[in-house]
């Protein structure tokens, strides 16, 4: 088995990183709680970043890789449905793309905001442009570092998309588990630059062995989270996807408390940039139903 990336896949991610590098860092003196920029949305799409799915040569594979690069920035971007699942329902719709589950309204829904594409799940699959109507405000209390809103209702009609729902969920799983493999990698990477610089007791807080070991085990649930996604991305089997999805949302529970106990102090401030990438880990292990669903779902593809 090769898991060395192709050279146009290598080609992409450079490119991307040579485009976000304006962005690779959080501006000086910034304690927003979340941060995002419509001119790197826009370059996104004008490179033609988050159509690579649609190339036959790149396909789900690449615009996970896509996804899980962009998710390290302390910027949110809006990748993952897109890049994923946009190109089923209709390459031309447009940005930014929200997915949500037909139910209950009043649920939190990253990046809605007037002019976005909603795009609801349930038995079949519909979409809609959010108006004014369509949407609320969270208040000044948001706890997720994404840009979010409140969906209060749905349009009495809605355009209807030939596309099987399971082939949605399965690739808005993928999205979900490429987008936290690189939340992680980009929260891992923070923590370890600031326990390695810390000192206590005269001596780097990383050299001491209890936090060298939570810190390897959180390095092996980044990777694991990581090759999950990519695996789900390669094969298309909407068990490989729940099992991702599992995996990412149990690994954002189980590490995100970790790297702010480790930092101390500054671990409950916005002064540190960790919580731009540790508080869109919150808002992803609600996403499908949180990994209960995601069991069911891993379950029932692999023993039904």
């Amino acid at each position: 088995m090769d898991l060395s990336l192709s050279d146009d896949q290598r080609q992409i991610l450079e490119a991307i990183d040579g485009l976000s590098k304006p962005f690779a860092s959080v501006p000086l003196h910034d304690t927003s709680f979340a941060l995002s920029s419509d001119a790197l949305d826009a370059e996104l799409g004008e490179g033609g970043f988050l159509d690579v799915m649609a190339m036959e040569e790149l396909g789900p594979v690449t615009a996970a890789l896509v996804v899980e690069r962009l998710a390290r920035l302390p910027f949110a971007v809006e990748a993952g449905a897109s890049a994923l699942v946009r190109p089923l329902l209709d390459p031309e719709l447009p940005r930014p793309v929200c997915l949500v589950e037909e139910g209950p309204m009043q649920q939190p829904v990253r990046f809605l905001r007037p002019g976005t594409t909603v795009v609801v799940v349930s038995d079949d699959v519909r979409s809609f442009t959010a108006e004014a109507e369509h949407v609320a405000g969270l208040g000044s209390e948001v706890l997720f570092a994404y840009p979010m809103a409140r969906l209060i209702g749905l349009p009495p009609t809605m355009r209807t998309h030939e596309v099987d729902a399971g082939t949605v969920r399965m690739h808005w799983r993928i999205a979900l588990a490429a987008e936290a493999a690189g939340l992680l990698a980009a929260a891992l990477a923070s923590t370890v630059t600031y326990v390695s610089e810390r000192k206590q007791f005269g001596r780097p807080l990383a050299t001491f062995q209890a936090l060298r070991h939570r810190l390897a085990e959180a390095q092996v649930l980044t990777n694991g989270c990581y090759w999950l996604a990519l695996k789900a991305a390669g094969t298309l089997d909407p068990g490989d996807a729940a099992l991702a999805a599992l995996h990412a949302q149990d690994a954002a529970k189980r590490v995100t408390y970790d790297f702010h106990q480790f930092l101390g102090g500054m671990g409950m401030t916005l002064e540190h940039p960790l919580h731009l990438w540790t508080y869109r880990l919150k808002a992803l292990t609600a996403e499908l139903g949180g990994r209960g669903e995601q069991a069911l779902a891993a379950a029932e593809a692999h023993w039904s």
